[in-house]
């Protein structure tokens, strides 16, 4: 009987379990929407910028070696990696994936004798840093669900100057890109240097388009001169793929623990049939033997009478 009773527990036990993480599951389900929502809603705006400042940059003089956020350090002595994760966990390996691939990173820097400067977006990425010695210089905790502008903004201000001045010579970018309400894709980008190729093309194809992509031309007068709206349109730039990286990454990050929490009941589900299961041969075989013996008692009992 105790064995029974050791059954109910887990089955109970298991039944909780089941009943919050549904509860998890049709929480992050009703966030997805406005997250995506949200996410889909920028992108527009900085797909246009870019083809804009690429535009502009195209008839500008001033890139290369003239411009500092398009010209590339002779040397990689310094890199910047903003990792952007969220602030809880039961995302399955959303936020894994991303402190891994920013430690992976800063491991290669030091084996190559580069150093290497971490901007934590998130609570769980930063303690997974700290833990292990690697100090965020820039970290954000509290806002991965609901990122706010005036974040991206002294992100995207520190990383700007820290190019120019020389103090890093290549930043990229680490976070989840939501692709729909199921998938997340990890990505990797770098922010600066700017890419000069890609003034040339300043986009492939358009969705839906086979060709490829066309040299960008335009036939605008600037005033007083494309360099100086260039030099305007950059900053904003920046801190447009920063912030589109940070409400992207929160879309991604209801998505993965909308699927995490769906695994995680579908686990419980088949848990608690396995065990039911066990129960009842348990309580059958209990039964079973409480018969043999009434029916063995019984056949003692008339051997003894006759």
């Amino acid at each position: 009987m105790s064995n029974l009773r050791e059954i109910k527990k887990r089955i109970s036990s298991v039944t909780t379990t089941e009943q919050i993480t549904r509860t998890m599951e049709m929480v992050a389900t009703a966030k997805i929407r406005r997250a995506l929502m949200r996410a889909k809603a920028a992108e527009p705006y900085k797909t246009a910028l870019t083809d804009v400042m690429f535009t502009v940059a195209n008839d500008a003089s001033n890139l290369g070696e003239d411009n500092p956020v398009f010209r590339k350090h002779d040397t990689l002595a310094n890199e910047l990696v903003i990792a952007i994760a969220s602030d809880r966990g039961l995302a399955g390996g959303f936020n894994v994936n991303v402190e891994r691939e920013a430690e992976r990173i800063v491991r290669e820097d030091a084996k190559r004798g580069v150093g290497c400067q971490i901007i934590s977006c998130g609570r769980k990425p930063t303690e997974y840093f700290t833990s292990r010695g690697i100090e965020p210089v820039l970290s954000y905790v509290g806002e991965s669900a609901d990122p706010v502008l005036e974040h991206a903004q002294v992100i995207a201000a520190y990383a700007r100057d820290a190019y120019v001045t020389g103090a890093i010579d290549r930043i990229v970018i680490i976070y989840h890109h939501a692709k729909n309400r199921v998938d997340q894709e990890l990505r990797v980008e770098q922010l600066l240097p700017l890419d000069v190729e890609a003034v040339a093309y300043a986009r492939g194809p358009r969705a839906g388009e086979k060709d490829a992509p066309k040299r960008v031309s335009s036939s605008f007068s600037f005033i007083p001169s494309a360099d100086h709206v260039l030099d305007n349109l950059i900053p904003s730039y920046i801190l447009t793929v920063i912030h589109q990286a940070l409400i992207d990454s929160a879309a991604a990050e209801q998505g993965a623990r909308r699927k995490a929490m769906h695994s995680a009941t579908e686990n419980a589900s088949s848990i608690i049939a396995t065990l039911t299961r066990t129960l009842n041969r348990v309580r059958q075989a209990s039964i079973t033997t409480e018969l043999n013996e009434i029916v063995g008692g019984a056949s003692a009992l008339e051997e003894f009478n006759g």
